[in-house]
């Protein structure tokens, strides 16, 4: 099975996780690609040995420099991108979570090129992954600040 992320033999599990503080829901531009510049949640693949939870709260720490508490799952999203003859340039099962903000300001790095607080309308200017409003109103509406 070849370990490539691009033209993969097999999908990649990832977690990410909708961090909510004062009823707006922080997101960041992917700083890689696929998808690099466009709005998303902070996450990443999951590590051998690690639990969905634990990939999506460590990827935020790398990716952000946020620390939150987990109030639950989502919903999976998957991201299949095809080349111009119909093969699987990507191919990512993500599990999207919600949670509260704890403590740490959000800062770009190689990751995330870009970080926002935002609420579910200020999505609709933005460049962003599919489903990402439905996400975030998911996610603040399990914090109760929806």
């Amino acid at each position: 099975m070849s370990a490539s992320r691009r033209y993969p033999d097999r999908p990649f599990l990832a977690a990410s996780v909708c961090v909510v503080r004062d009823g707006r829901a922080l997101v960041a531009a992917r700083g890689r690609p696929p998808l690099e510049g466009v709005f998303s949640l902070p996450g990443g693949l999951v590590e051998v040995g690690e639990t969905l939870v634990e990939a999506a709260l460590r990827e935020l720490m790398e990716e952000v420099g946020v620390e939150a508490d987990m109030l639950g799952f989502i919903k999976p999203v998957e991201v299949i991108e095809r080349d111009a003859s119909g093969g699987t340039k990507h191919h990512f099962v993500v599990l999207a979570h919600a949670a509260r903000w704890v403590a740490g300001e959000p800062v770009v790095g190689e990751e995330a090129l870009e970080v926002r607080w935002v609420t579910p309308a200020d999505l609709a200017g933005m460049p962003t992954t599919t489903g990402l409003a439905a996400i975030v109103e998911a996610a603040l509406a399990r914090a109760g600040e929806a």
